[in-house]
């Protein structure tokens, strides 16, 4: 973690007062501590409506029945998905790693996770609405952000919502500890295997993605 994380606010202040401005009558929302909270239970329908209205600065996520802002990506972060994104492109042009895509995650579909990128057959994603169903797709992409809420959204909340929505491979690159974990075989809520390996590393994605990464690159990203 970098020394400022802990102190980083989700969101401007000035954010929030537009988000808030265009929020649905019934959803109330507070800023607390640095963070979006909501002050009554949120539905699913009603953070999908938010989400609409949200400003273009502004990329929300619904976690555990709760709200939740994602941070910006910086320059780095844009280079780490582009790098991913030309392994993909070379090993595997059947597939498409479409950026910031939204996906119905958890348990019976109930979570709306904005992935980094998500990896499926060309052209699956034709004709789908703002959120994905996670069938058919191989894998999914998380990149850290340099945000005090990155430790329990991507490193403890979406291994479980993904496999909850038997999404085969989530890949988490992390800019914390310089590290890649390949989660796969999810059952019953769980990916089984979640090996970790220093940047540098050859790492193996398996079935059904079946990709090699040379991550010697991502050093060139350490931030």
């Amino acid at each position: 973690m970098t020394p400022s994380t802990a102190e980083r606010p989700q969101m401007p202040i000035e954010d929030f007062e537009e988000l808030a401005s265009v929020a649905p009558k019934h959803v109330r929302l507070e800023f607390v501590d640095g963070r979006v909270r909501t002050k009554d239970p949120l539905s699913v329908e009603d953070f999908e409506e938010l989400e609409r209205r949200a400003p273009e600065t502004v990329r929300l996520e619904y976690i555990n029945g709760k709200l939740e802002v994602k941070a910006m990506p910086d320059g780095n972060h844009g280079s780490i998905f582009m790098w991913l994104l030309r392994q993909c492109l070379l090993q595997r042009p059947d597939l498409d790693l479409m950026p910031e895509r939204g996906v119905k995650a958890e348990a019976y579909r109930k979570g709306r996770a904005r992935t980094d990128g998500f990896l499926a057959p060309v052209d699956h994603f034709r004709g789908h609405g703002e959120w994905s169903d996670p069938d058919g797709a191989l894998m999914a992409l998380e990149i850290t952000s340099h945000d005090r809420d990155t430790n329990k959204r991507d490193r403890i909340d979406k291994p479980v919502g993904y496999a909850e929505a038997e999404i085969p491979v989530y890949l988490l690159i992390d800019r914390d500890s310089n590290t890649i974990t390949v989660y796969s075989e999810p059952k019953d809520g769980r990916y089984q295997q979640s090996p970790s390996y220093p940047w540098g590393a050859t790492v193996e994605i398996p079935s059904p993605v079946n990709i090699t990464l040379d991550t010697e690159k991502l050093k060139d990203y350490a931030d």
